[in-house]
């Protein structure tokens, strides 16, 4: 184990032998892929993040334009939904389209059909944020998968769609906010 804590994060066997010490019910096999996940979605996230600073937006921005991009063209949504889709607050949501609104990412107006709903759009450069992001994330993606086979990353993608299905069985409310983490 690293002898100065915070620095070096171990490895993921001194991180196992450690758990096993402390807790003898541990399965090993099982821990390894659960920190390696962990570990893995971590590193990318922080990769993600370095990408879209590049860029000039946020990780949070990013969301905001891929949630607008999946909602199909014309990129309109509410920002109730877009709250509810992002797992945010309504006000938390509100900041955060106030901010994009203000770097030209968003516009923000009255439905036309609805005068007390408000909608939520992609602008040109948002859409142009988001394709440039997109064709980093790829790049990197490709370098991440390059040693798999493309056998490997089929039963790969299937193992971890396996398991991404068995965590929205068991945790439906999981995608988004938490009630009882308010």
């Amino acid at each position: 184990m690293a002898e100065t804590p915070g620095v070096t994060e171990p490895t993921l066997e001194e991180q196992i032998a450690a758990y096993q010490r402390e807790f003898q019910g541990l399965d090993p096999q099982v821990e390894k892929i659960v920190s390696a996940l962990s570990r893995l979605n971590r590193r990318m996230h922080v990769a993600y993040g370095r990408q879209t600073a590049a860029l000039g937006i946020s990780n949070a921005d990013w969301e905001v334009l891929k949630a607008l991009v999946l909602a199909g063209a014309p990129y309109r949504m509410g920002p109730s939904d877009l709250a509810k889709r992002l797992g945010l607050t309504p006000a938390a949501m509100t900041h955060r389209i106030d901010r994009m609104v203000g770097e030209g990412l968003v516009t923000r107006e009255r439905d036309e059909s609805n005068r007390v709903r408000v909608i939520v759009e992609l602008t040109v450069e948002g859409r142009e944020k988001w394709l440039e992001a997109m064709r980093l994330a790829t790049v990197f993606e490709e370098d991440l998968l390059q040693d798999l086979s493309p056998e490997d990353r089929a039963a790969l993608g299937d193992v971890l769609t396996r398991l991404l299905r068995r965590v929205e069985h068991a945790q439906p409310d999981a995608g988004g906010r938490l009630s009882d983490l308010d």
